[in-house]
């Protein structure tokens, strides 16, 4: 479940941060009472939708008159300010954005090329693109249903600014160009884990390969108090990459509790910026960042995660994260932003 805490603020320096709590019963309504419809025209109702992954509940921010969070079968994964795209509800979303603020000042203007493996409410993007207004992204959604309404209902700026590409993020990343993108953001989850596909070695290859020379690889990885996927996370992305980064709260660095790490890798270094230390240490929850050299202690005998190896007698996979683009997948896994299922809320 997406992990929200009691007072949220916007991502940048000049943050003030809006009091919320999540709105939402425990439970979703009955699936049954689901709305097949399309989306309004005047912008979201609450109410559950089918989607082709199952349902998703919109449900209004009771704490934030113009916030609506996006509950996707059964697990929190968005939220989003109609009248703030700079408002970042969940943590680990703002400390994602500082991280790229850091290595791309919005002041100088760079226009930045941005992909987005899991697409949920579009949060990040929308918030980028307020940051950054010449940036142009894509967001990599599995599911289509859900994508069509998540431009409906929300203000997303459009193509070519932002395009929303339905399809499977590992397929997707396989097609791209080489040296085509500044940063990539994987923050995708199927039930308690991000899809094994997306956290091998050979994943990371692609994500390496489809970068620009500077560009940054960030992730969100959850775990638990073992913090063994955290661990292996690590491991992989270390092998692929010859600078990484871990921001997290103390409590989750010290396996203290379930949550959430955000992690990188650059083949350039990650400047040691004091603004940027500040930032993650002035939020709602205050985080810290390791270095390079406290990352690979961190990930010091964890394994690097590797593609299976195909049987000689195996039949042709269906696998969606090994399918062509197109390929039918089964519906059943469903990937999500901000899924976080391990995370208290």
């Amino acid at each position: 479940m997406a992990r929200r805490t009691k007072s949220g603020g916007k991502s940048g320096p000049k943050s003030g941060g809006k009091r919320g709590t999540a709105a939402a019963s425990d439970a979703l309504e009955d699936p049954r009472q689901a709305r097949p419809g399309g989306v309004r025209a005047d912008g979201p109702a609450e109410g559950v939708y089918y989607i082709d992954t199952g349902d998703c509940e919109l449900i209004a921010d009771q704490d934030n008159s113009t916030g609506w969070l996006l509950r996707i079968n059964g697990v929190m994964s968005s939220h989003i300010d109609l009248a703030d795209p700079l408002f970042l509800d969940f943590e680990y979303m703002r400390w994602m954005s500082a991280l790229i603020e850091s290595r791309w000042p919005p002041e100088t203007k760079p226009r930045l090329r941005g992909l987005h493996l899991g697409g949920g409410a579009c949060s990040l993007a929308r918030y980028f693109h307020a940051a950054y207004p010449d940036a142009r992204q894509v967001v990599v959604e599995l599911d289509g249903k859900l994508a069509e309404y998540v431009r409906g209902w929300f203000d997303l700026p459009k193509a070519p600014l932002l395009r929303l590409r339905v399809g499977e993020a590992r397929a997707v990343t396989e097609t791209l160009t080489p040296d085509t993108r500044d940063f990539i953001i994987r923050d995708v989850f199927a039930g308690a884990a991000t899809p094994l596909p997306l956290t091998t070695a050979e994943f990371n290859g692609h994500v390496r390969r489809v970068l620009a020379p500077g560009g940054i690889y960030v992730v969100n990885s959850g775990d638990g108090p073992e913090l063994k996927n955290a661990r292996e996370d690590a491991a992989t992305i270390a092998a692929a990459f010859e600078h990484t980064l871990i921001i997290a709260d103390p409590a989750m660095l010290k396996g203290r509790r379930y949550g959430n790490m955000v992690m990188a890798g650059s083949d350039q270094p990650f400047d040691d910026d004091p603004q940027l230390a500040r930032r993650l240490l002035g939020g709602a929850v205050p985080a810290h960042i390791w270095n390079d050299a406290k990352v690979r202690a961190f990930a010091a005998g964890a394994q690097v995660r590797h593609d299976p190896v195909p049987r000689a007698d195996a039949q042709p996979s269906t696998d969606a994260a090994i399918t062509e683009p197109g390929t039918a997948v089964d519906p059943r896994p469903t990937a999500r932003t901000g899924s976080q299922p391990l995370a208290s809320s």
